[in-house]
This record gives C-alpha cells, sequence and structure tokens, in this order.
C-alpha cells in the first residue's frame, strides 16, 4: 500500500476533520485529554473601541499565548502587564502548571523576562535580521 501526497490549497471540511481527528485520537490514546479551552481577554477604551487583547488556551497542564497586542497609545502604561497577569491567574484556575508563548525580537522579549518568563529555544532569522524566541513560566 503506498501514499500520494499532494498539496491542497484549501482542503475541504471533511479533510481537516479527518486530519484533525487522527491527530487528537492518538493523543488521547499517549496523554490522555488536553482539556483545551480557548482564553480571549479584551481591553476597550471608554467608546467600546478594542485597543488591547490576548488570545491563549489552557491544552493539557499549560496555558498557551497566542497573541498578546496593546495599541500604540495605551503602551507603556501596563495594560499588557495586566493581561498578562490575568491570563496567568486564569491558568493557574485551570490547573495550568506554566505559560508557554512566543515572541519576535523586535517585539517584546524584555516585557516578557520583566515577568519572569525564561527563554528556552530561538530561531534566528525569522523573519530575516530578526529571532523568533520560545519563552515559558512555571508557577
Amino acid at each position: 500500500m503506498t501514499l500520494k501526497v499532494v498539496q491542497e490549497a484549501q482542503p475541504d471540511t471533511a479533510t481537516i476533520k479527518t486530519l484533525e481527528d487522527g491527530l487528537v485520537a492518538y493523543n488521547m490514546s499517549m496523554a490522555g485529554g488536553s482539556n483545551n479551552q480557548p482564553l480571549y481577554l479584551v481591553g476597550r477604551d471608554d467608546a467600546g473601541n478594542i485597543q488591547a487583547g490576548l488570545k491563549g488556551r489552557s491544552f493539557y497542564n499549560w496555558m498557551l499565548v497566542e497573541w498578546l497586542w496593546v495599541a500604540e497609545a495605551f503602551r507603556k502604561k501596563n495594560y499588557g502587564s495586566t493581561l498578562l497577569s490575568q491570563a496567568e491567574q486564569i491558568a493557574r484556575e485551570r490547573g495550568c502548571i506554566g505559560v508557554l508563548l512566543d515572541t519576535f525580537s523586535f517585539q517584546a522579549p524584555e516585557f516578557y523576562a520583566r515577568h519572569a518568563y525564561k527563554e528556552f529555544g530561538r530561531v534566528n532569522n525569522f523573519p530575516m535580521g530578526h529571532a523568533r524566541i520560545y519563552l515559558s513560566k512555571t508557577f
């Protein structure tokens, strides 16, 4: 038996579901349930406009922070720290043992270092001339 591997620019829903279900079933057989729960924290100004936010998810026993953004006018006013600390508190409430995230070298590695995050990996020239930095913090 052989496989023919082809690129599919826009696979249909059934294809995506088959791939996802296969991976989830394998992971469940090896590690049990993942307790996958999304997290969105949103910062709005007085007019209701979105000016900051954090997207993450608890997955197995870790919180994964996928995005943390603060609009330029609201930076350096502690809103990023507020978002991060709220995510950490929610992670603890969900039984997580820590937080995983990544940032680019031109974004916020010093910010995360001030919050006790430790670098555990780096890919240089991603994008060219910069680095993608992987960080974690255990509770």
